[in-house]
């Protein structure tokens, strides 16, 4: 889309969230193709009149050139010119943008970061988005813990194999070459993180831990949460994380590792609070709705705790993405897998050609929020220097 039409569509998002008529845009909206099917669904799933309004402003930024002329036709054509005028007001009231010397960013050493010619001090800046050129981009690992053992009081994962199965297809498809294990151990589950933490990703771009598991809340400096072994023993996250951050990692120093954890972060559950929601309410969870939560437990004097604080480094280039809130429970679907994984499965496959990861995360975050009478929200810790986008084919 023109840089003048985005921008009217900025200063009218007001106007037309308080005034916009939806339900007649979404058939010409597809019709025209401006949208596909899931993408309506899913604005549609976004909450009141006015939260659908403005998320499909902001949507409507990323499509083609055509898609302002489509719009303004679609206002016409469903009763709605006024908004259509008023949108072409604002482009021609808009001063031309101005317009900025081809600026190309430069790598450079840290140690001739600062140069001086002639007296004057040249800043060079590097570049905004992560370098993902290696073909394949990198590891992914998936831990997934289906099956408990009946010492350890938790109860079988059943639909983990769904979103392990979705997890693998998509990353697959985002070029990494995924290895996934099944129903380890706690001291097993970190003997497979050691081992790809010591691995050579120097030809590499990025790396990808994803886990599947019953979790709980546990102490923490950086980084909440922690994930179980099947034998009912608990790592924490941070420790997890650690295994890879720039001291114990050196081939992933300054590259992204993105960590996608399916687990509870405690056991309460979010009944949410009332909003101006126009979309149905879901039936509440029955036996087909199973929570990945668990009780806090101190860890037992015989497992390993995450390392001082004085002896982390800066977290750099790490996100951790985390299905729910610290202390909430995370709702998983026999038939159909979790919550999160299934939304994260979806946004990924639509958008991961266009936006970065943390928008898509938004997107995740949106949609699982939506969902049942019981309410979960993603959420991530990041720690990312860089926009993050995946490689599409």
């Amino acid at each position: 889309m023109e840089e003048q039409h985005r921008r009217a569509l900025r200063r009218g998002r007001a106007r037309l969230v308080a005034a916009l008529r939806v339900e007649p845009l979404w058939d010409p909206l597809e019709q025209r193709g401006l949208f596909t099917r899931p993408m309506l669904e899913e604005l549609q799933s976004s909450g009141s009149r006015g939260e659908q309004a403005r998320q499909l402003i902001i949507d409507l930024e990323t499509r083609g050139k055509q898609a302002f002329p489509a719009f303004l036709s679609i206002l016409r054509d469903t009763g709605q010119g006024g908004l259509a005028e008023m949108l072409i007001q604002e482009c021609e009231s808009q001063p031309a943008p101005l317009q900025l010397p081809d600026l190309r960013p430069v790598e450079l050493e840290l140690r001739e970061a600062k140069q001086r010619k002639k007296g004057v001090l040249i800043v060079m800046c590097p570049c905004q988005d992560y370098e993902m050129k290696a073909d394949p981009c990198g590891h992914c690992l998936i831990l997934n813990n289906v099956n408990f053992s009946r010492d350890s009081g938790l109860s079988t994962r059943e639909g983990s194999d769904i979103d392990c199965e979705k997890l693998e297809r998509r990353f697959k498809a985002l070029h990494f070459t995924v290895l996934t294990r099944r129903d380890l151990k706690a001291q097993e589950m970190v003997l497979e993180l050691l081992k790809l933490s010591r691995q050579d990703h120097s030809a590499l771009d990025c790396c990808i831990v994803v886990i599947l598991s019953h979790g709980c809340q546990t102490s923490h400096i950086q980084f909440p949460g922690g994930v179980y072994g099947t034998d009912g023993k608990p790592i924490p996250i941070e420790k997890i994380v650690n295994y890879f951050n720039g001291s114990n990692c050196l081939s992933l120093r300054g590259k992204p590792k993105l960590f996608f954890i399916q687990a509870c972060g405690g056991e309460q559950r979010d009944q949410g609070f009332v909003v101006d929601c126009d979309s149905p309410e879901e039936e509440a969870p029955g036996s087909s709705l199973e929570s990945d939560a668990t009780p806090f437990r101190v860890p037992s004097d015989n497992m390993d705790e995450p390392d001082a604080i004085a002896s982390l480094p800066t977290p750099s280039d790490i996100l951790v993405s985390y299905s729910t809130f610290p202390g909430f429970v995370s709702w998983r679907e026999k038939s159909s897998g979790s919550w999160y994984v299934e939304m994260l499965d979806s946004v990924l496959e639509q958008y991961a050609r266009s936006e970065d990861l943390l928008d898509m995360l938004v997107r995740v975050a949106r949609a699982v929020s939506a969902k049942g009478r019981y309410k979960q929200i993603p959420g991530c810790f990041n720690f990312l220097r860089k926009k993050f986008f995946f490689v599409c084919d």
